[in-house]
């Protein structure tokens, strides 16, 4: 009776313990700490670099050199580059740098003169709209 009591004592601990969800938590854990250290080394490479830029020389010279900020009595001028010869083409993206238009050629966008559907358009949806009072 002893042989088949242990026997039952066994197959019950083997089937009711919980093998699975520890060995799940033991790796949720593993990866919670491997962040928090992620995390850890972060913070002391963010207060190595703020003990570096503590200085107020070094707040200002990151303040001109990232937000372009310049102390009162000061002027900001920036010196934009230009091609090869040293000039700016007339071709790069500033819309400014491109030559007027005489108002003789310039034509409208669709090719034809507008017309004043825009209004007889507010009419026809402004009646749609009002339709359910009929």
């Amino acid at each position: 009776m002893l042989p088949l009591g242990v026997l039952t004592a066994v197959i019950m601990l083997v089937g009711w313990f919980p093998a699975a969800a520890l060995w799940h938590q033991q790796t949720q854990l593993d990866a919670t700490s491997a962040q928090i250290k992620a995390v850890q080394r972060q913070e002391l490479a963010l207060t190595s670099q703020a003990k570096l830029i503590d200085t107020r020389a070094a707040a200002t010279q990151l303040a001109r050199e990232q937000y372009q900020l310049v102390s009162p009595g000061q002027s900001l001028i920036q010196v934009l580059p230009g091609n090869s010869a040293g000039q700016v083409s007339p071709s790069s993206a500033d819309p400014g740098l491109q030559p007027l238009v005489s108002p003789s050629s310039a034509t409208p966008l669709s090719g034809s003169p507008p017309t004043h559907r825009t209004t007889n358009a507010y009419v026809s949806r402004l009646v749609r709209t009002f339709e359910f009072w009929r």
